[in-house]
C-alpha cells in the first residue's frame, strides 16, 4: 500500500512537471508574435516566425526599440547592420516581398522583391503589396532610419509647448529639420508635412 502511494506521488509530482513546462511553452508561443517597422513616421506591423533568432530579437526590443540604417541592394531589399548579432538557424529560403531575414547572423534585410539564399527568416511584413511595399521601404534609395520595436505607437504622449517660439519635433522625439516630410508635433498637435 505505501508502494502504492508513492507512486502516485511521483505521478502527480510528473503530471504537474509537464503541466508546468507545457504553460511555459504555451505562454511563449502567445508572447509577442508582432513587431513593429517604423519608417518615416509610417508603421507596418510584422508576424515573426518563433525561433532562436526571433526569441532573442524580441528580449532584446523588450529592453528597448532599435533604429538601423539600411540601404537598398540589387533591387530586390533594403538591407544593413542591426548592431548586434541574433542566433542563426540559416536554410535556403527564396525570399518573398514582404520578407524579413537575418544575414549572416548580423543583417537584417526586409524585402520588395524575390531572392533565394542561406537566411535566417524572421517574419513577414503584415498585408502590403508588392508596389506598397516598394513605397514603403523605400525601394532604390540609401541612408533609410528604420526603428523595430514591439509597440505600433510612437512613444509620444505629451507635447507642451514652453511659450516661445514653437518646435517642431519628428515620431522618434528629434528635432524635426526645416523640409522634413512626415509626421511632426508641434504646439501638441501631429500634423502631416507632404513638402
Amino acid at each position: 500500500m505505501k508502494q502504492i502511494f508513492m507512486i502516485l506521488a511521483a505521478l502527480l509530482v510528473m503530471s504537474c512537471s509537464r503541466d508546468e513546462i507545457q504553460a511555459q511553452t504555451t505562454n511563449y508561443e502567445t508572447m509577442t508574435t508582432k513587431m513593429y517597422i517604423t519608417i518615416d513616421g509610417r508603421t507596418e506591423a510584422v508576424t515573426l516566425t518563433n525561433n532562436s533568432a526571433t526569441q532573442a530579437l524580441v528580449a532584446k526590443l523588450q529592453e528597448a526599440s532599435v533604429t538601423v540604417t539600411l540601404n537598398s541592394s540589387g533591387g530586390f531589399e533594403i538591407w544593413g547592420a542591426l548592431g548586434f548579432s541574433l542566433p542563426t538557424s540559416n536554410e535556403q529560403i527564396n525570399a518573398q516581398p514582404g520578407d524579413i531575414v537575418l544575414y549572416n547572423g548580423s543583417n537584417i534585410c526586409m524585402f520588395y522583391g524575390t531572392n533565394s539564399w542561406n537566411y535566417t527568416l524572421l517574419g513577414k511584413i503584415d498585408g502590403l503589396s508588392e508596389s506598397e511595399l516598394r513605397t514603403f521601404l523605400k525601394a532604390g534609395e540609401s541612408n533609410i532610419n528604420v526603428t523595430l520595436s514591439l509597440s505600433n505607437t510612437t512613444g509620444i504622449s505629451l507635447v507642451k509647448a514652453d511659450g516661445s517660439k514653437s518646435r517642431a519635433y519628428t515620431l522618434s522625439g528629434t528635432l524635426a529639420q526645416v523640409g522634413h516630410k512626415g509626421i511632426i508635433i508641434q504646439n501638441g498637435k501631429k500634423i502631416i508635412r507632404k513638402q
